[in-house]
């Protein structure tokens, strides 16, 4: 259900790696328990446990698996390029997956009504996407950033 673990779980696809997929069910409020609390104190999906590290940040999960694994890298070597894909991976994972999030949703819907809920995601995610578009709008190809599957692509 979280697009921030979609794009972990591409990530680990598309460099090949195996792992043990552990789902934890948002709707149960299973990242809620005391034994999810010690992996990730803020509740938040993913978490990726590898060996004795434990990441709980979908852009830091990605780095740090581009970092360890160089194979199929998710930034391109061009600085360019690699620069624009961080920026836009920053624009949704801070300005428009949040207001897409459960826990987000579920506090405006409770303290502001579901008429202001939907205000406040068609403001937000209306100005990220308006961001990614124009910053887009030059520099996409087959994917989003060019030819070739980055950390920014047509599904980031």
């Amino acid at each position: 259900m979280s697009s921030c673990a979609f794009r972990v779980r591409i990530a680990l696809n598309l460099k090949g790696l195996n792992y043990e997929y552990v789902p934890v069910n948002l709707l149960k409020e299973e990242q809620r328990s005391s034994e999810f609390l010690k992996l990730n104190p803020l509740s938040y999906v993913p978490v990726l446990v590898d060996g004795d590290v434990v990441l709980a940040d979908s852009l830091a999960i990605l780095l740090y698996l581009d970092e360890k694994y160089p194979q199929h890298p998710l930034l391109p070597s061009d600085l360019r390029r690699k620069a624009l894909n961080l920026q836009i991976a920053n624009i949704v994972a801070s300005n428009i997956q949040p207001f897409q999030n459960l826990a987000i949703l579920e506090y405006i819907n409770q303290n502001f009504g579901q008429e202001e809920r939907v205000l406040w995601i068609k403001h937000h995610l209306g100005k990220g996407l308006a961001a990614l578009e124009a910053l887009l709008k030059d520099n996409a190809g087959r994917y989003a950033t060019g030819d070739e599957v980055f950390l920014v692509r047509k599904i980031f």
